[in-house]
C-alpha cells in the first residue's frame, strides 16, 4: 500500500489496496483519518461488488437510500446508479449528475455526511471529476466577505436543478417550480461553518443549490455567487480526478465542492454512489 497527498489543499491517494486489505481495521482507520483531515480519498483500482461498496460505506456511518427512487440500483436501494448506458432499450441509471459545482445534498435539512463513489465503467481520457476544498475557498474569500457572511444563513433548494418529469407535462415553468418547492421544501444552513475534524472554517453555499444568502439583496447575492464561481474555477486550487477502472472515491459532503465534466457523444460511463449519514 502506498499513499500520497494529491494537492496542497485537498485529497489523499491510496494505491495497491485490495478489498481484503481495506477490510482490515487498521487500514480502514488510516483511510478514515485521511478522509477527515483531507476531505477526499482516492483508492485506485479496487474492484468491488455492490455489497462490498455498501459494507465499506457502512463503516463510516449509515448508508441512506438516494432521494430519487427511480434511479436506485434495482437490487440495492442504497446505491444511486449514475449512467448514460442503456440495456434492453432502457436507461441503466440517471444521466448527467452533478455537472455543476455543488456540495452533495445541501438541499436536504440533514444532508448525508459522506459520499462513496465507485467507478463501474469509466473512460480514462474524459468524464473527469473536479474537486475543491470548501475550507480553502473560505480562506481565499476577501476579508470583507468573510466578515459579511459570518453568522448568516443561506436558503438551499432543489428547484434550480430539478429535472422535468412526466407529471410536469402541461405545467408552466412557474407551476413546475411551485410543485417542486412543495415536494422538496427549501432549507436553511449557516453559510460559514466549522469542520469538527479539523477546526477550520469552510464555506457552505454554491449557486446550483443555493437560492440566496439571507439579508443580502439580489445584486449582492449575485456578486457572492460570482465570487464563489471564480474561486472554484481556479485550477491551482482544484484536483481533477482522471478516472481509471474501479477507482473508489470517498469525500466529506459538506467540506468538498465537486463538479462532473461532460462526456463526448458515444462514450459510456457508469458509477455507483452511496450516500452515508454520520454514525
Amino acid at each position: 500500500m502506498h499513499q500520497r497527498d494529491l494537492t496542497p489543499f485537498i485529497g489523499v491517494e491510496y494505491t495497491g489496496l485490495t478489498h481484503a486489505e481495506l477490510s482490515r481495521p487498521e487500514v480502514f482507520e488510516d483511510l478514515r483519518d485521511s478522509l477527515h483531515r483531507r476531505d477526499l480519498v482516492v483508492v485506485r483500482g479496487i474492484d468491488l461488488t455492490p455489497e462490498q461498496q455498501i459494507e465499506l460505506a457502512a463503516r463510516l456511518g449509515r448508508p441512506v437510500p438516494f432521494l430519487l427512487a427511480d434511479w436506485r440500483h434495482p437490487d440495492f436501494a442504497e446505491i444511486l446508479v449514475s449512467s448514460n448506458e442503456h440495456r434492453a432499450g432502457r436507461p441503466v441509471g440517471i444521466e448527467r449528475v452533478g455537472h455543476f459545482w455543488h456540495q452533495d445534498s445541501s438541499f436536504d435539512a440533514d444532508p448525508s455526511a459522506y459520499t462513496v463513489l465507485h467507478g463501474v465503467n469509466v473512460p480514462q481520457d474524459c468524464g473527469h471529476t473536479v474537486f475543491a476544498s470548501a475550507a480553502d475557498v473560505y480562506d481565499r474569500l476577501p476579508r470583507e466577505w468573510q466578515t459579511l457572511l459570518e453568522g448568516r444563513v443561506a436558503v438551499h433548494t432543489l428547484t434550480k436543478q430539478q429535472r422535468i418529469a412526466p407529471e410536469h407535462v402541461g405545467l408552466s415553468i412557474a407551476e413546475v417550480r411551485a410543485l417542486v418547492a412543495r415536494q422538496y421544501p427549501a432549507v436553511e444552513h449557516p453559510v460559514v461553518r466549522r469542520d469538527p475534524h479539523t477546526g477550520r472554517r469552510f464555506l457552505y453555499a454554491a449557486r446550483a443549490y443555493t437560492d440566496r444568502v439571507t439579508g443580502l439583496d439580489a445584486n449582492r447575492n449575485e456578486e457572492f455567487f460570482d465570487l464563489v464561481d471564480t474561486l472554484l474555477a481556479d485550477p491551482d486550487h482544484t484536483y481533477t480526478h482522471q478516472w481509471t477502472p474501479h477507482d473508489l472515491l470517498l469525500w466529506k459532503t459538506a467540506t468538498t465542492y465537486h463538479v462532473a465534466t461532460d462526456l463526448p457523444p458515444g462514450v459510456s460511463r457508469t458509477v455507483h454512489r452511496v450516500s452515508v449519514a454520520a454514525a
